[in-house]
């Protein structure tokens, strides 16, 4: 079998750590190197000649996944104008949807990560781009009225909640009453 070119070695980083910031946002960072590497269509001797460690790989996955938020805020931004209020209601109207509640895998890496930073913070850079992620999040969810850590926790916790429920009339009973909360000062 012939040598790979630098080229599509790159494309097989990119396709792997794409791969892996989907499957740890749907199923955590406990996802076997080899289920990984089946998952981007790759062999699992191939994981070792891209990464030094699965651990590099969360660091990398994590920061590909919160690289993607952020983007995602400044496109809201660009999208409504700089009219950071309406973006601000968009996100929050998508971020507690059962569209979002049910696809995690292209969900907020806040939410999706958060236990297993919690539980194996670890040594590499994961837990602090997931630490520095929440800031910048909360940050961009602050508003005059209402504190961005306040907000962030709301709808973390709602989304969490309602997807551990998910199937009960209780799950989206809890999107509803957590959008309520969020947006009450929109109605006045």
């Amino acid at each position: 079998m012939g040598r790979v070119s630098q080229a599509q070695a790159e494309e097989n980083r990119r396709r792997v750590v794409e791969t892996a910031s989907r499957l740890f946002r749907e199923r955590g960072t406990h996802v076997s190197v080899a289920d990984l590497m089946k998952a981007a269509g790759l062999t699992h001797g191939g994981f070792y000649k891209q990464f030094a460690s699965k651990e590099a790989l969360v660091d990398e996955a994590t920061a590909h996944a919160f690289g993607t938020l952020t983007r995602l805020h400044e496109g809201g931004a660009e999208r409504y104008d700089g009219e950071r209020d309406v973006a601000q209601r968009a996100l929050i109207d998508t971020y507690l949807s059962t569209e979002h509640r049910d696809g995690a895998a292209d969900g907020c890496p806040v939410a999706a990560l958060a236990s297993d930073m919690a539980r194996d913070p670890g040594e590499g850079d994961a837990h602090r781009v997931y630490t520095e992620g929440v800031g910048d999040f909360a940050a961009w969810l602050a508003t005059e009225d209402q504190d961005g850590i306040a907000r962030l926790c709301t709808m973390l916790g709602a989304l969490v909640l309602a997807r551990a429920t998910k199937g009960d009339p209780l799950s989206e009973e809890i999107l509803t009453s957590a959008h309520a909360a969020l947006t009450v000062t929109d109605r006045r």
